[in-house]
């Protein structure tokens, strides 16, 4: 008989593939043991739709509501939580003497205890790393998904997982950066002779931890097809590591299109930018305390630009062989580094909030050695 997973956040970049993948049959075509519940505040939403098509059911409603909550969970073998930051954010019952990310684990607590009263027994929450404890408590590292997400993380890590008993057990799924998001914020510019210049606020050595959405689905499949192995663990997954000369390189074995990169400072990199004023999180404007749009990242470019996260790459290929490579992802989606037509639309899905924010040329900047 198929048990459900209740997810939150499963018409977002991430959520959703993750959601197709559990409806998924199986490798030998066998059913999905797994149901799937997923809730959305816009159940008219094309994403809401497609996945209804798929079999899912679509519940209306936000995950600040407690009573939507309790009917997500009602009857939920696992959970799959994957908050906003820019949405929760814009909540009001928080004071302005916490920090946004404080807002998160307030909520999150809550879905916490609530998954217990509903007797939920997996509980899986999309983490991503405390980067601030990380990084020696360094300011520079405050990236405020981040350290929501992290901080949240570090309070499920501190509760017990009773594998043989009854209570709710949690997963922290550590992601990392969409290995898409070179679709987006990391697409290269295309100079007038067509080649592409892969850029950013970097070091020669820094390199970007990528995690593909098909890496993220596959690990989610794994997390609730595995709960022994994977009930009170923490699971750092990406798909591998690249620095902007490498991922110039792989371009250009790909595609046969000529590439270079360039190193710029934080200064450069934030000219490139209209509309960075921005608030971060939508609801929390600068002028009451939210970060703006450049400040978030600023922090976000600079744990990448020292390299402080660090990941198990034999660990993550022992468990999953078939993890995406670069050469591999750009080959699959036909990548030419240009902005894809649907990607002009946004891929992460509340980026429409973000709309005035538009990069100038780089040719904006004086030339600089590559």
């Amino acid at each position: 008989m198929s048990k459900t997973i209740a997810v939150i956040g499963g018409t977002g970049a991430q959520g959703f593939p993750i959601v197709k993948r559990l409806l998924a049959a199986g490798p030998d075509g066998s059913p999905s043991p797994w149901k799937v519940r997923v809730l959305t505040r816009d159940p008219t939403h094309h994403r809401a739709k497609k996945l209804e098509a798929l079999g899912a059911e679509i519940l209306q409603g936000s995950f600040l509501d407690r009573e939507v909550i309790g009917k997500l969970f009602d009857g939920a073998y696992g959970a799959f939580v994957n908050t906003d930051t820019h949405t929760v954010g814009a909540e009001a019952e928080t004071t302005a003497a916490f920090v946004i990310a404080l807002n998160i684990i307030l909520t999150n607590q809550r879905q916490w205890e609530l998954a217990n009263w509903y007797k939920v027994r997996h509980f899986v929450w999309s983490n991503l790393e405390y980067t601030l404890r990380t990084g020696g408590y360094n300011p520079r590292y405050n990236v405020q998904n981040h350290l929501g997400k992290g901080r949240f993380g570090a309070f499920l890590a501190a509760q017990p997982a009773p594998v043989d008993g009854e209570g709710t057990v949690w997963t922290n799924f550590t992601a990392n950066v969409y290995m898409e998001m070179l679709n987006l914020l990391m697409v290269p510019e295309v100079q007038p002779d067509g080649t592409r210049v892969f850029f950013g606020p970097m070091n020669e050595d820094s390199a970007i931890w990528l995690v593909s959405q098909d890496d993220m689905a596959w690990w989610a499949r794994y997390i609730f097809d595995n709960f022994e192995l994977t009930a009170g663990q923490e699971l750092k997954i990406v798909s591998g590591q690249w620095t902007l000369r490498e991922i110039a390189e792989t371009f250009t074995k790909v595609t046969g299109i000529p590439a270079t990169y360039r190193l710029l400072t934080m200064d450069e990199y934030f000219s490139l930018w209209n509309g960075k004023e921005v608030p971060f999180a939508t609801g929390l404007p600068v002028e009451q305390g939210g970060l703006s749009w450049e400040d978030h990242f600023r922090c976000w470019w600079a744990v990448r630009r020292d390299n402080v996260l660090k990941r198990d790459m034999n660990w993550i290929r022992s468990v999953h062989p078939g993890a995406t490579t670069l050469e591999q992802w750009m080959r699959d989606n036909k990548y030419d580094g240009t902005l894809p037509q649907q990607v002009r639309q946004w891929l992460l899905k509340g980026n429409e909030d973000h709309i005035g924010i538009r990069r100038k040329k780089l040719a904006t900047l004086d030339a600089r050695s590559f």
